[in-house]
């Protein structure tokens, strides 16, 4: 059968099907229990609940896009851009949780306060991760 696969999209690797599940558990999460991630929505932008379902909607799309061979290459540029666009509400989790680490200064604090300063250059191994399954280098 002869490679269908369009030009420059690269094959299913193992690196791409563990940022396809997790676009699509984190997509889940956001229609199921929304209000998880309201919070973290900038607090300049309005219709919080409502960003957060087209967020979990656009996560699993993504997802699903790249473990589909002739979708991998705009599922990949499309999470590398979701990635990138949602790199502020992680941001504010993080000005959040040190404002809450500052005023209450618990280890529970404290530590989800480390987590989310470790989540943040975690972003950028994922959006490399996307423009390779797009066969961008």
């Amino acid at each position: 059968m002869p490679d269908t696969t369009p030009a420059g999209t690269a094959p299913l690797s193992a690196d791409v099907v563990g940022l396809a599940a997790i676009l699509l558990t984190s997509g889940a999460i956001h229609l199921l229990r929304p209000e998880v991630f309201e919070p973290i929505v900038p607090h300049l932008l309005p219709y919080k609940r409502e960003i957060v379902h087209g967020s979990g909607v656009a996560e699993i799309a993504c997802g699903l896009g790249l473990l589909v061979r002739p979708t991998r290459r705009t599922a990949g540029l499309a999470s590398a851009t979701l990635l990138a666009a949602v790199f502020p509400a992680n941001v504010q989790m993080t000005a959040d949780w040190a404002r809450h680490a500052n005023r209450r200064g618990d280890a529970r604090s404290r530590a989800m306060l480390a987590g989310t300063v470790l989540r943040l250059p975690l972003q950028w191994p994922m959006i490399r991760t996307a423009l390779r399954a797009a066969g961008r280098r």
